[in-house]
């Protein structure tokens, strides 16, 4: 992009670790809702080698917005290069480039550059953008300093697990009830309060109290994305409930097979390094802790959906069998 309408920002952090396991955090796209505030959830749309095209969804002050961008990837020079394919108004154009550096003394210095133009060159419309790119890019840099710099690894930082259940209903009624939290205090024992608000269809953003397994009630907050048709709903939250959780991703899937419904609950979460303690078991005892509370919370979920959905069929008044008999 050339030209004087566009507005170019640089922001740079010192990290004191390595420049390749900087760069790692980087490359790996799809958990960096894990690592970046901003970002609420990314899919990867394609894949060739060092090439990717993937849609994302983030908070911008306030705002969710979604765009689909393509990188490439130079991992012999630590650096990634992206530009947005399609993006939301104001916004007319957006590109840029991640940089790693390795310094002295097993550090390194990540630099975020972008370059954007805005519809209409409006001051107003600049002036949000702007503040937009800086504060998205100061988070996200921020963010990743701190998980860089982390005395756990990574392998040990992150913790993936799913919980599923056989549904003999409709997957149609599993989804409706997963769809419908805002029917859930009253329904789901762990969830005395929840308010909804749904500013677009599918685009839900909650503010909750959920009571853990140990019976303390802790509030919660998250961004869920709808996706009816595929049976899946996303979400990232952006207040962790459960206290050891530094960051908390997932996804319900509605799946039908030849053998009726199962329903997935898929969770990622970064443990939250305060919560580890200093003894030498503590990340395996806060690892345990978390997918024994997540793990609880979410299994109980499942099956109030599954009895809501065969609870629904059995309710249907049944047909008459064909036996050519009045009835």
């Amino acid at each position: 992009m050339f030209g004087e309408r566009v507005h170019r920002t640089r922001h740079s952090a010192e990290v004191a670790a390595p420049a390749g396991a900087v760069y790692a955090l980087l490359a790996d796209a799809e958990r960096r809702p894990l690592y970046c505030p901003p970002v609420l959830h990314v899919e990867r749309l394609d894949f060739d080698g060092p090439r990717e095209r993937l849609r994302s969804w983030e908070s911008a002050a306030g705002d969710i917005r979604s765009s689909i961008s393509a990188r490439v990837r130079h991992p012999h020079e630590r650096r990634i290069e992206f530009v947005q394919l399609r993006h939301e108004a104001p916004v007319e154009s957006m590109a840029g480039e991640w940089t790693v550096e390795e310094t002295a003394g097993g550090r390194s210095v990540v630099t975020v550059r972008h370059e954007f133009t805005v519809v209409g060159d409006h001051p107003d419309d600049v002036a949000w953008v702007g503040l937009v790119t800086d504060d998205n890019a100061r988070a996200e840099l921020e963010s990743l300093r701190r998980v860089a710099e982390s005395g756990i690894g990574l392998d040990d930082l992150v913790l993936s697990f799913e919980e599923s259940v056989r549904v003999d209903g409709p997957g149609e009624l599993v989804y409706d009830f997963l769809y419908r939290a805002a029917d859930w205090p009253g329904l789901v024992p762990h969830v005395p309060r929840l308010e909804l608000a749904e500013s677009s269809p599918g685009l839900q953003v909650l503010d909750y109290d959920v009571r853990l397994p140990d019976g303390a009630v802790r509030t919660g907050g998250s961004v869920r994305l709808c996706f009816p048709h595929a049976g899946r709903i996303v979400h990232k939250q952006t207040t962790p409930a459960v206290p050891a959780a530094a960051a908390h991703i997932g996804e319900w899937s509605v799946l039908p097979d030849e053998h009726g419904v199962r329903v997935v609950a898929q969770h990622s979460v970064l443990l939250d390094e305060n919560a580890v303690g200093d003894l030498p078991s503590g990340v395996g005892q806060a690892r345990l802790g978390l997918r024994e509370d997540i793990g609880r919370i979410s299994l109980d979920t499942l099956e109030l959906a599954k009895r809501h959905a065969e609870s629904a069929v059995r309710a249907l008044p049944r047909r008459p069998a064909l036996t050519g008999e009045p009835i």
